[in-house]
């Protein structure tokens, strides 16, 4: 069985493999446009950030510089937690692109949160000559004709939409660089554009919670990342509850938010029942000014109740997932999600997120359903939603999210649940093995040895305390490959905890023998009183490195032999001494 999903699987990733490397290769042939370097305008525009940076972004802007200014087109994702900075970061590789003459394209997954960022960017841009306008259903027919023509012309440097800037009506005159604000609500038709564009035009994507395949080609550095995991300066984390439906809870939760000026969010996620909802709520509470906002609005309706809303002028906002994404109202700092068992790992961060953007205490409560139960998936989400609640969660959201669903096909339209099967390291493996086949380039042939040496190896408590540090160690001397390897991490371990006690250099010497041998071809090294059995795929590749031993060594069989140890060697680290001479 075991063997027939990894064979599924294998063929699985052929095929994105494949068109992944149709990607690279049209990115590595088609050089892109290279930036020219720091100007001083642009370092005037740094200086002109009201808050002090953090060093994340400091890294992630120096990252991004570097892959503008070099030929080969850039595709990174900037990963940052809600209000970590992502779009300060974007709005500098917008003005470098600009700078040069170039247009930028910015693509958001809905209509209010593309307002929000043509304010943003609007202001941050008012004193440099930087023309920016906005494509998205808030604009009538004839303001969109208007916008498409401008941003052919080149007369428009930085167009901020919906999808609709992906329709095909849509073409610049010259665009330099496309930023993406949560790529995963995009769908696959709109991808497929985002491919293509890919090959030529410099692309960054940002993501506060990046979905597995996302995160997964990142990983597998199919796609470069910069991570801002600092927070700003005086943030504190979310208060997260999750709790059943309580008239008391709700009621008392929003007259507290109410009573410090604050504002609230409640997040029900289905249009039709929103109106039951909103009667019930100001039924409950009506002290509060209560207004309600969701995609099906009509347009004017929906920016004014929006515009409304931060502009102070109601107190809590019942509103659909169209809150969701990149919305900052600082005075809003406790948010409902009602029927919160429905809603995805990163839509349950991304909603929390839209509070605690400020200095005070931000509160978000998970709500339950009243009366239906929910589903082993669903209560996984939500413990893993309460117990990330610290600030910089959502890294560690992502990969939890992709324990529980798995990654997913990168590329297209079908979501594949090979992951889960075989295992992700198991699955980097393959897809590794399946693009280095595809390119004809030479494929590692790895073979694992079982060391059997009646040695104690181990890291103990008293030296490392930390199950994920020491999980850490482990798997960075597994993957060692060769002896400078494994001596980097033996330094390494020295620097940060000390000598390492006899458990740890047993640990260290068993690699060592390891990375010797398993070049070696031998499967099985096994300590047997005066002698060792070896096993071996490969005979003569093992009696050719023996020759200095050859009248100690005795072949059994094809695959196994004895190798009689000189008097002098009897203990295990003796074992390991003579061992590694004789395969140096």
């Amino acid at each position: 069985a075991w063997e027939k999903r990894k064979r599924a699987a294998k063929e699985a990733v052929r095929a994105m493999a494949l068109d992944l490397i149709e990607v690279q290769a049209a990115r590595e042939k088609l050089p892109g446009f290279t930036f020219p370097m720091q100007a001083p305008l642009m370092s005037e525009f740094e200086d002109a950030f009201i808050y002090p940076e953090t060093e994340d972004q400091t890294y992630a802007m120096s990252d991004i510089r570097h892959d503008m200014e070099s030929s080969r087109p850039m595709d990174r994702l900037l990963c940052g937690d809600v209000g970590y900075g992502k779009t300060e970061v974007a709005m500098r590789a917008a003005f470098k692109a600009v700078e040069a003459g170039k247009q930028v394209a910015v693509l958001v997954p809905t209509t209010v949160l593309a307002e929000q960022h043509y304010r943003t960017f609007s202001e941050r841009m008012a004193d440099y000559p930087v023309i920016v306008d906005t494509l998205s259903r808030f604009k009538t027919k004839a303001e969109q004709r208007a916008t498409v023509a401008a941003a052919s012309e080149g007369k428009i440097d930085v167009v901020i939409g919906t999808h609709r800037l992906l329709s095909q009506d849509v073409a610049f005159r010259d665009l330099g660089l496309l930023i993406i604000d949560e790529e995963q609500r995009f769908g696959v038709e709109h991808k497929e554009r985002l491919k293509r564009m890919r090959c030529t035009v410099d692309v960054l994507t940002m993501t506060a919670t990046p979905i597995p395949r996302t995160l997964h080609m990142s990983l597998l550095g199919i796609r470069d990342i910069s991570s801002l995991a600092t927070p700003p300066q005086d943030r504190m984390s979310i208060h997260t509850e999750v709790c059943r439906f309580s008239q008391k809870r709700v009621r008392d939760a929003i007259l507290r938010e109410i009573n410090r000026d604050g504002q609230v969010f409640f997040v029900h996620n289905r249009v039709h029942s929103i109106g039951i909802v909103a009667k019930r709520l100001m039924e409950l509470v009506p002290e509060a000014r209560m207004t309600v906002a969701h995609g099906q609005m009509p347009e004017g309706h929906l920016e004014t109740r929006m515009a409304d809303f931060v502009d102070g002028k109601a107190d809590v906002l019942i509103a659909t997932t169209i809150i969701e994404s990149g919305l900052d109202i600082p005075t809003a700092n406790t948010i409902f999600i009602h029927e919160a068992d429905m809603f995805g790992l990163a839509d349950l961060h991304q909603l929390r997120g839209r509070v605690g953007r400020y200095k005070h205490r931000a509160y978000a409560y998970i709500l339950l359903p009243e009366s239906r139960p929910i589903t082993r998936k669903a209560v996984k989400r939500l413990k893993a939603i309460e117990e990330y609640a610290e600030l910089g969660a959502g890294f560690k959201l992502a990969m939890r999210d992709l324990e529980i669903r798995g990654a997913g096909n990168i590329l297209g339209a079908e979501q594949s649940g090979h992951i889960a099967a075989v295992g992700y390291d198991l699955y980097c493996r393959l897809l590794d093995q399946a693009a280095r086949e595809l390119k004809h380039e030479e494929i590692a042939d790895h073979t694992e040895i079982d060391l059997d040496l009646q040695l104690d190896a181990y890291i103990p408590d008293s030296y490392v305390r930390s199950d994920s540090l020491k999980m850490e160690i482990y798997r960075r001397l597994a993957r060692a490959r060769i002896v400078e390897d494994v001596r980097d991490a033996e330094s390494e371990l020295e620097d940060r905890y000390g000598a390492p006690p006899v458990t740890v250099l047993n640990l260290i010497a068993k690699h060592r023998l390891r990375v010797r041998l398993e070049p070696k071809k031998l499967t099985y090294f096994g300590l047997r009183g005066d002698h060792v059995l070896l096993k071996f795929t490969d005979r003569e590749l093992v009696a050719s490195s023996l020759i200095s031993a050859r009248e100690r060594l005795r072949i059994l069989t094809d695959k196994s032999a004895h190798l009689l140890l000189p008097e002098s060697v009897r203990t295990p680290d003796q074992v390991v001494d003579h061992a590694e001479q004789l395969f140096a």
